[in-house]
């Protein structure tokens, strides 16, 4: 194998690395105090905290990115954005593709990034921050759990601290802990340990079982890759305690059942009631969904515009007026064969595969371990709920493969390397706008009358609840319509206005 030797990091790129290290706080953190919107109110905020890092870095760290950026991967990652961006071109409702394109574009900065200031010698200061945190995210988790209440929190989907949904903390849990594992067994031993038992505590709290199944296989691939049992077996048993406290130390949360817990293990594997067989119905119609659309899919981000044309008849997934309860379907895999199509799925898969061959021959057990260990977790995850659609996990996965992934600098895209990461950058700095321009007319949506209604409808015209606000008017009805056609209020409503 060729050799390289270690470049040493330009000031722009030190300055890169606390740059990232608070964007991987703050993604877990910032939320809106505005209810109205629900799930935007966690969602919006915490894209705009990814797309803002991944610019500021991007261009930081500019010369790292056209350093390192080469090879078979890389290029089916360019590959992969740029058949997702036609897929957004070519969508029914183009904001929502910019939006889901513009997350995918920077956590690929974000990789880049962490591969560059891991070659200069910053991966260690880099994936403190990240299992910094996930820690984090755990704490506010735990904080709701036992009886604080702020705007803050979401409070009908306990709990989900500050990512708004226990099932988004569950899953930054299981794919968090490898990066704790990491940080107890390279120095910090006592400190990585606290982390995993509170990161565990969570982890068990919010009842989620495709947390709990990544979790098991993240562990198994952990113990079998990094060979470190002694000092592993330490660490497991903070684990072991955080679970307890959780399990023992009475909460405030109020679940059905005289034994919830038990409850969800032994329903890991029900598909035949309740979320499970929701699920079935789903991924099946969605499959339906993506075969009338076989090359590029429905567009980034628009499944729920899609999906109610294919649904069933009292489907789980669709509420009475013809519009999906989630934003997203309840599986990464899912989304993208459906939004993007099966070529941009099979290239991401590849993507993910061949990340996992090159990290097997980590000469490093700890990072190797570390590497494929996250990486079972969030494909695990993903196969039964929406993980790398979101910012939060976006940026804490992708960095941290960045950071972990030994690469060969075998530059395969030649002069492109000037133009690829300018452009990925470029939707990014898009996808900052757009996610502003949503958080200012979200506030002008509670905060003004009918002129500030219309204003915000101007400042995000991709916001369907402003434009069935503002109904009455022909022209907003129309749009409503336009940007969700099997709603049905908003089709009777533009029935009314005619052609």
């Amino acid at each position: 194998m060729e050799t390289f030797s270690i470049p040493t990091p330009t000031a722009a790129e030190r300055l890169a690395l606390p740059v990232v290290q608070a964007g991987a706080v703050a993604v877990v953190l910032v939320a809106l105090l505005n209810a109205a919107f629900d799930l935007d109110r966690f969602l919006v905020p915490k894209e705009l905290a990814l797309h803002v890092t991944a610019v500021l870095v991007g261009l930081l760290a500019f010369r790292a990115i056209r350093r390192t950026i080469g090879g078979r991967i890389d290029l089916m990652i360019v590959i992969y954005l740029l058949l997702s961006a036609l897929s957004a071109v070519m969508a029914t409702n183009r904001w929502l593709g910019i939006r889901a394109l513009a997350v995918s574009a920077s956590g690929i900065v974000l990789l880049w990034i962490a591969r560059g200031l891991k070659d200069a010698g910053l991966s260690r200061p880099l994936l403190n921050a990240l299992a910094l945190a996930v820690v984090i995210a755990s704490v506010t988790s735990l904080l709701q759990a036992y009886g604080l209440r702020i705007d803050l929190f979401a409070l009908n989907r306990s709990p989900g601290g500050t990512l708004g949904n226990r099932n988004f903390v569950a899953h930054v849990a299981a794919f968090g802990l490898p990066l704790l594992f990491y940080v107890a067994l390279s120095g910090r031993f006592v400190l990585g340990s606290f982390g995993v038992a509170i990161v565990t505590a969570s982890l068990v709290l919010t009842r989620s079982r495709a947390a709990w199944l990544a979790t098991a296989v993240m562990l198994l691939i952990f113990i079998v890759s990094a060979r470190m049992w002694r000092r592993l077996a330490g660490v497991l048993v903070f684990a072991v305690v955080g679970a307890a406290a959780a399990l023992v130390i009475p909460n405030t949360l109020h679940w059905r059942g005289a034994n919830p817990y038990l409850q969800s293990v032994t329903g890991v594997a029900n598909y035949e009631e309740g979320s499970g067989r929701g699920r079935l119905v789903q991924y099946t119609r969605s499959l339906i969904m993506a075969a009338t659309h076989p090359i590029f899919g429905v567009g980034p981000g628009n499944w729920p515009v899609k999906y109610p044309r294919y649904s069933l008849r009292n489907d789980p997934s669709v509420d009475s007026d013809r519009m999906t309860f989630n934003p997203w379907p309840s599986s990464d895999w899912i989304a993208f064969v459906s939004e993007r199509g099966p070529v941009a799925a099979v290239l991401m898969a590849l993507i993910f595969i061949g990340i996992a061959l090159a990290g097997s021959r980590h000469e490093n057990r700890l990072l190797k371990a570390t590497l494929l260990a996250m990486l079972a977790a969030a494909i695990v995850e993903g196969m039964f709920d929406a993980v790398l659609l979101l910012a939060a996990p976006t940026l804490i996965v992708w960095t941290a493969i960045g950071a972990l992934w030994p690469v060969e600098q075998r530059p395969a895209l030649g002069g492109w390397r000037l133009a690829i990461p300018l452009f990925v950058i470029g939707i990014a700095a898009v996808g900052a706008f757009r996610s502003a321009s949503q958080i200012v007319a979200m506030e002008m949506y509670v905060t003004g009358g009918r002129a500030s209604l219309v204003r915000a409808a101007q400042i995000d015209p991709g916001n369907y609840r402003i434009q069935l606000r503002l109904a009455q008017r022909c022209e907003h009805a129309r749009a409503a319509h336009a940007l969700f056609p099997e709603a049905a209020e908003a089709a009777a409503l533009a029935r009314h206005c005619g052609r």
